[in-house]
C-alpha cells in the first residue's frame, strides 16, 4: 500500500525507534528524506545517515543518538504541514521551536532548511515539522 504523507511515515519511523531504544533503523530513501536527514545530523539530533543502494528505490539507515542516561537525543516530533492542510510561513513567521532549543523544517525555493536558516536567508516557505 503506497504512502500518502512519505515525511510523516518518515518521523514516525525515527519516533518508533527511539521509543524502542533502537540504535539503528532503515526507511526508504528519497532526496527529501535525505535531505532532512543530513538536517538532523546537522543539528545534531541524530548520530548519522547513510544511504544504501537497494533493488529499486534505495534506502536510508539513520542511527540514532542517546545521551549517556539513555535518553533520546530526540524528545519530540510534530508534522505541521500535512497533504490535506499545507502550512505556508514568511519569513517573519517561522516559529522558535523551545525558544531556539528545538529546529523548525522549512521546504523553501532554495531546498529544505531549518528555520534558522531560512530565517536568517529571508525566505519563507512551507513548514513541514517541527524537532526538539
Amino acid at each position: 500500500m503506497p504512502v500518502t504523507d512519505p515525511i510523516a511515515d518518515m518521523l514516525t519511523c525515527i519516533r518508533n525507534a527511539l521509543t524502542a531504544q533502537h540504535r539503528r533503523l532503515e526507511i526508504p530513501a528519497s532526496r527529501v528524506k535525505g535531505d532532512i536527514a543530513d538536517i538532523l545530523v546537522r543539528e545534531k539530533f541524530i548520530r548519522g545517515v547513510k544511504r544504501i543502494e537497494h533493488e529499486t528505490q534505495g534506502k536510508l539507515r539513520i542511527y540514532l543518538k542517546y545521551s549517556d542516561e539513555g535518553r533520546p537525543s530526540i524528545q519530540g516530533i510534530q508534522r505541521i504541514s500535512k497533504p490535506g492542510r499545507r502550512v505556508y510561513v514568511g519569513h517573519d513567521e517561522i516559529p522558535l521551536v523551545l525558544r531556539g532549543m528545538g529546529t523548525a523544517l522549512v521546504s523553501t525555493s532554495e531546498g529544505i532548511l531549518t528555520g534558522k536558516e531560512a530565517r536568517s536567508r529571508g525566505i519563507g516557505g512551507e513548514l513541514l515539522a517541527k524537532i526538539w
